[in-house]
């Protein structure tokens, strides 16, 4: 490791943050930030801004199919509010020279693959949208179990970048997070709901059954490197096992109170 790394590394475990840049250049207690720190910045900020435009797309085609009026204005709440989370997340890119317009034409956000591949942890090419943004919802009981499951590893995920060591970015999750852990919990009233009003709890468990494994996948391997870089740049504060092992208690907590089984 070089000297201005490791000089780096130190100041970031003393608490120092780095602001919004001077001009294009990130500085840490009036130092240059080596350029790995700025990589692993706009690839965390990338991954989030292009899986919240994967998701409004996906879900997108489910407002009117929801079954009432009331779970419909939901929906297109949801739909909204990542539209929105995109924007800010993109907007920090700018002064980094990428181009909002451009960056949002670039990629067909609602493009899906075969339901039935499971790509697990292992990254494909095109955008960087997490892998769970692949695969296809199918009908209303898989998107509301969908959005419950996937909410709440969102939220998990937005915590920790919440305390990030880039206060630009660290501000505009601050703002981010409150909605999305909304949209965990309206997850999980549609999920009641359409138990409730249907009956159809094997609908239900076989869409639980489906994305559990998926959503999981979200938090990448335990061995990731990016991941302990992102804990050394002070861009997160915990391990994907450390948030996987949470993610499964709540989702667990929740599926107890739906009557769920939760899968193996």
């Amino acid at each position: 490791m070089q000297k201005q790394d490791k000089d780096f590394l130190e100041r970031i475990a003393a608490g120092h943050r780095i602001g919004a840049p001077e001009g294009d250049v990130l500085r840490c207690a009036g130092q240059p930030v080596p350029t790995g720190y700025r990589s692993e910045l706009m690839r965390l900020v990338v991954v989030f801004a292009d899986s919240e435009l994967a998701g409004a797309a996906g879900f997108c085609p489910f407002i009117n199919r929801g079954p009432g009026l009331r779970e419909r204005i939901v929906a297109a709440k949801i739909v909204t509010e990542k539209y929105v989370h995109a924007e800010m997340a993109l907007k920090l890119l700018e002064p980094f020279g990428v181009n909002l317009m451009l960056y949002v034409r670039s990629h067909a956000w609602d493009s899906r693959l075969d339901r039935h591949i499971d790509l697990g942890t292992r990254r494909i090419g095109g955008d960087k949208r997490l892998n769970v943004f692949h695969y296809p919802l199918e009908g209303w009981e898989d998107a509301v179990v969908f959005n419950m499951l996937m909410g709440a590893a969102t939220a998990i995920q937005l915590a920790e970048m919440a305390q990030s060591s880039y206060t630009p970015l660290a501000a505009a999750i601050a703002q981010i997070l409150p909605r999305e852990q909304e949209h965990a919990q309206l997850g999980e009233s549609g999920v009641k709901q359409a138990i409730e009003r249907g009956g159809n709890r094997a609908a239900v468990q076989a869409a639980v059954n489906y994305w559990h494994p998926r959503v999981a996948a979200t938090f990448g391997r335990v061995d990731s490197d990016h991941a302990m870089t992102y804990i050394q740049y002070g861009l997160r504060g915990r391990s994907s096992a450390d948030m996987l092992a949470d993610w499964k208690a709540r989702s667990a907590a929740a599926l107890k109170r739906l009557g769920i089984a939760i899968p193996d």
